[in-house]
């Protein structure tokens, strides 16, 4: 069985800056951190204007950069071990990996933080394609990179001018659909809490969120089912969504109820609607189970999350529902499929002594079935992106 521990701060720092003198030749100026994030509950609520409840990752992504005074702009990705380069002017059709490195540039320089050339390496701990956002951990420790070589200090403003930056290059550059949630809880995650976050007002508040105290254990379990928000079921789920808000005449869906859904013909978009709503009530009664610490209620409520995932949305997979089953029936006490869908992981709430048993449970399960061997996260609350090195 894999498990995918997260580098230590100074790991990280280390590759990325041994990443950068390799392509460049010189140390970098600046390294940055941005996290990954699992979302508890509140699966594509985020471009409907409802609730939704991450927590950010000890895995991340690292920026090293350096300031260039010549127009041109380097990068290299470490794992990949791809580079690309280009002026400002080419930043906008950069492609793959890239264009999320490269469209958080653009769009900081579109909001008035431009630099003139620039030098970054990025390396990085957070799986791809495993529904964990490793592309908003690219996108906002890139963007904390550029706004660091500016001389950009640290602020609730600067903090939402970086995920709007990293929304910006992942729908505009990137070609893939995002609500913001990802890149909020990135810049604003707190060890210990998960972010309960209103994508209506951006409000947000931190939730306490610490179940080893309670003797569990988050375990995410990475299907190994590789997706990417660009190939379309992600889209054509929030092409649904906005249809049933027109049918309803409502600006999204956060504004609908149930009774409300009567109202739409198509029994499909139907289907989809009611995920929605039932999930942003959901996402409000699992803040309030986990501020009583009702670990019980909580599991509950991500069963059924699962189900309506499975069921109304259609986002979910055989190998998502074979962990949630098999890690259920090992006595787990809640179990979904987390992200985007179509593959990527779920989420289990799980006895810490009874972590390893469901691991060798949902192993089996995964070769019974002819399926690659899943691999495990351990999964606590951490901080958001910062600055490393300066």
């Amino acid at each position: 069985m894999t498990t995918l521990e997260a580098w230590n701060v100074d790991e990280g720092v280390r590759r990325a800056s041994e990443r950068f003198r390799s392509a460049f030749d010189e140390a970098p100026a600046v390294v940055t951190l941005a996290p990954g994030r699992v979302n508890l509950i509140g699966e594509h609520t985020d471009y409907n204007g409802g609730l939704c409840l991450p927590i950010a990752l000890p895995h991340a992504a690292y920026a090293a950069a350096r300031a260039r005074d010549d127009g041109r702009i380097r990068l290299v990705s470490g794992e990949q071990r791809k580079t690309w380069e280009g002026s400002h002017q080419d930043l906008t059709a950069a492609r793959g990996w890239a264009g999320y490195a490269s469209g958080v540039v653009w769009a900081l320089g579109e909001a008035g933080h431009r630099v003139d050339g620039l030098d970054l390496a990025v390396s990085g701990c957070v799986p791809l394609g495993a529904g964990l956002s490793s592309s908003a951990a690219l996108e906002c420790s890139v963007g904390l990179a550029v706004l660091s070589l500016l001389g950009q200090e640290d602020s609730p403003a600067l903090r939402r001018t970086l995920a709007d930056a990293g929304v910006r290059a992942e729908t505009e550059v990137a070609g893939a659909p995002t609500g913001g949630m990802d890149q909020t809880v990135a810049v604003l995650g707190t060890s210990d809490h998960a972010l309960l976050l209103d994508c209506r007002s951006w409000a947000t508040r931190q939730v306490p969120f610490e179940p080893e105290a309670a003797g569990l254990t988050l375990l995410v379990v990475d299907t190994r089912v590789h997706h990417s928000l660009g190939d379309g079921g992600y889209g054509s789920r929030r092409a649904d969504c906005e249809e049933a808000a027109r049918a309803l005449g409502v600006e999204t869906l956060r504004e609908a109820t149930l009774d409300d859904l009567d109202r739409i013909r198509d029994e499909r978009v139907g289907r989809r609607a009611r995920h929605v709503v039932t999930e942003i009530a959901r996402v409000s009664e699992t803040a309030e189970a986990l501020s009583a610490a009702d670990w019980t209620l909580v599991g509950t409520l991500m069963l059924a999350s699962h189900d309506s995932m499975r069921d109304d949305f259609e986002i979910s997979c055989a190998e998502l529902d074979a962990v949630v089953e098999t890690a259920t029936a090992q006595g787990a006490v809640g179990a979904r499929m987390t992200g985007g869908g179509f593959g990527g992981s779920a989420i289990a709430l799980v006895p810490a002594d009874r972590v390893d048993e469901v691991r060798t449970a949902v192993t089996a399960a995964f070769a019974d079935h002819g399926w690659r061997a899943p691999s495990y996260l351990p999964a606590r609350a951490s901080d958001a992106a910062r600055v490393l090195r300066r």
